[in-house]
């Protein structure tokens, strides 16, 4: 069973994918939560067309992907798991709560080292704040992230097949947790114990420095209440909140060659120097 579903895991991945997209999208035309500063046909065709960039930019940098290498370290005898008398159960489990520990510390990274947060700033750029803003990455960003994983699923040890269902479970939490959908206030509140929330992860996209240096996990939310980065709700409420940079509000953050030249520009090198004084025009 699992040599079958490593046979077929890109198959299971686009579809994962695909379904959890029109999934989200669907919800959100039918119950939003806010109402969007801007026309979808404004902001999807970027956002939407720098998935098809990673993409490609991706395939032509990596020769295997985290499963492979998973496949290779475990042929191999390489990492953690491998060297320790560990029952596959016991890896898996372990895996996949160190796995997305160690995406938590990389968004953190990617946030306090200037450099980096010359990269990942794109993501915030985005004006408003619904499912496609969770594919919005720089493909360079992407290659690092890719990097990172890479080793820390060497380092681990980790099964194929549970660094599989690792992806799978990432992607399809990102785009739950950036969709612009109405949860009841009494699920969101309990759900947020176990999972991070559509309401939890929007604080992070707030204007404000000290809301987007808050809510860094994208899968479990336990990582930011252990390491004091937890936020219960944004100043100005979820309706209220404006989305995004200062320094980007115009069409550099809207088009798909200015997101992908925004490292490049001249802006503020970390999220601390943002002003508190923007309002946002309509």
């Amino acid at each position: 069973m699992t040599h079958l579903l490593l046979h077929y895991e890109p198959i299971i991945r686009l579809s994962g994918f695909a379904a959890m997209l029109a999934l989200m999208m669907l919800w959100e035309w039918r119950q939003p939560r806010r109402v969007l500063n801007l026309r979808r046909t404004q902001r999807w065709p970027a956002n939407l067309g720098i998935i098809v960039v990673d993409s490609v930019v991706v395939r032509l940098v990596f020769p295997v992907l985290a499963v492979g290498v998973a496949g290779l370290a475990e042929a191999r005898g390489w990492g953690l798991f491998h060297w320790l008398p560990a029952p596959l159960w016991l890896a898996g489990i372990a895996s996949l709560l160190l796995l997305d520990l160690a995406i938590y510390a990389q968004h953190v990274l990617f946030h306090k080292a200037p450099l980096l947060w010359r990269l990942h700033r794109m993501h915030h750029s985005d004006l408003d704040f619904d499912v496609t803003t969770a594919l919005r990455f720089h493909p360079l960003e992407i290659v690092l992230s890719m990097l990172i994983k890479l080793g820390v699923v060497v380092a681990l040890g980790a099964p194929p097949v549970v660094v599989m269902l690792f992806e799978v479970i990432l992607n399809a939490t990102a785009m739950f947790n950036h969709g612009n959908v109405h949860l009841p206030e009494r699920l969101d509140r309990g759900l947020r114990w176990l999972l991070v929330t559509p309401d939890m992860h929007r604080v992070h996209h707030s204007i404000y420095p000290e809301e987007t240096n808050s809510n860094f996990g994208f899968n479990l939310p336990w990582w930011d209440r252990l390491f004091g980065t937890y936020r219960e709700q944004p100043g100005a409420g979820h309706i209220g909140m404006i989305i995004g940079l200062e320094s980007f509000r115009d069409q550099r953050a809207t088009g798909l060659m200015d997101l992908l030249l925004q490292p490049f520009l001249n802006a503020e090198s970390s999220p601390s120097n943002s002003s508190r004084n923007l309002v946002l025009r309509k």
